[in-house]
């Protein structure tokens, strides 16, 4: 056990490469405790909506990968009774989702969104579905939740929404952004990207795909020196303000936090739609044990300054050799 503190005090490990990668075993994997909403707002024309059909197919096939529970809404022409909205049917979605706790909930919204500056609402096939609606919607759901809006005039979404449990995307930063948005393309593609794994651990994270969506959406606008009309943000740390990739190199901060809060992006971090094998045999308690450890090392880096050497040093150990422990539980 001292060999490893030592190793992770020195860096040359990180918390990442303490998990430990698993070889198949005898007996049924664990099935990924997660399940996946895609919903696909009105195109408005032809072009976008073969654009919006075409992200939602990544996702959908990036569940199936995982074997994960899929719902897709909005993409089938007359899907169920005509006079059921998809407004109602995603309603319906979330609700069957009240009462759980263990497992992760993805919900991605697809298309355009519109802001009156007072209300940011996502664009649906008839009625359309408001930030305060989707809050109203989520009160009764206690499992950990991320909210991905990949519209334009997004942004109000984060304020709203966050909270604890929370990861939440929005392709702008504000609701006067409000022309179409091309981050969601860029995030569809690398959800599943081996390509924005930045810490080799085999599993593209979510906050590894913002990162990734958030930096090509920029090149984008870049490549002829178009004026970027999109910044996306995302927020974990339940502050609701969020944070750019461009605040980040690599996986790495380049700002400091403000008001003792940590920088958005170590929950992210821990959610994989598509996880390596070795995370598929894992409890949901297990896992959740393990995120709550990281992101205790995590924090306990943020306060080193602060802290007495030794105390630093043996609550470290402490952390470490528990997760180390628990390591070698998975393994066995």
């Amino acid at each position: 056990m001292r060999t490893i503190v030592f190793l992770c005090l020195t860096g040359f490990f990180t918390c990442a490469n303490l998990r430990v990668n698993l070889q198949a075993d005898e007996g049924p994997p664990v099935t990924p405790a997660q399940s996946l909403i895609v919903v696909v707002g009105a195109s408005g024309n032809p072009q976008f909506e073969i654009l919006f059909y075409q992200w939602s197919e990544r996702w959908e096939a990036a569940a199936k990968q995982a074997r994960i529970p899929v719902t897709v809404i909005g993409r089938h022409r007359g899907e169920g009774p005509i006079e059921v909205t998809d407004y109602q049917r995603l309603r319906d979605a979330i609700q069957q989702h009240e009462g759980e706790s263990r497992s992760d909930l993805w919900i991605v919204l697809i298309g355009h969104g519109t802001f009156d500056q007072r209300v940011a609402k996502f664009n649906l096939r008839g009625p359309d579905i408001s930030a305060n609606e989707l809050v109203e919607w989520l009160k009764p759901v206690h499992q950990p939740t991320a909210i991905i809006n990949c519209a334009s005039a997004s942004g109000p979404f984060i304020p709203l929404l966050s909270g604890p449990n929370r990861v939440v995307i929005t392709a702008t930063k504000s609701g006067t952004e409000i022309n179409f948005a091309r981050f969601g393309n860029h995030l569809s593609e690398a959800i599943n990207d081996p390509s924005a794994d930045l810490d080799k651990d085999h599993q593209t994270s979510l906050w590894e795909a913002f990162l990734m969506a958030s930096r090509r959406t920029a090149e984008y606008y870049d490549t002829d020196a178009r004026l970027a009309t999109e910044h996306a943000l995302l927020d974990d740390n339940g502050d609701g303000r969020g944070v750019r990739a461009d605040q980040f190199r690599g996986l790495e901060a380049i700002v400091k936090p403000t008001d003792g809060i940590p920088l958005d992006g170590r929950k992210a971090h821990q959610w994989h739609l598509v996880p390596h094998e070795s995370n598929t045999r894992i409890s949901p308690e297990m896992r959740a044990r393990r995120n709550e450890i990281e992101l205790a090392i995590e924090a306990l880096r943020d306060r080193k300054e602060a802290l007495a050497r030794d105390k630093y040093l043996a609550e470290l150990e402490r952390l470490l050799v528990e997760l180390a422990e628990m390591n070698e539980q998975i393994e066995r």
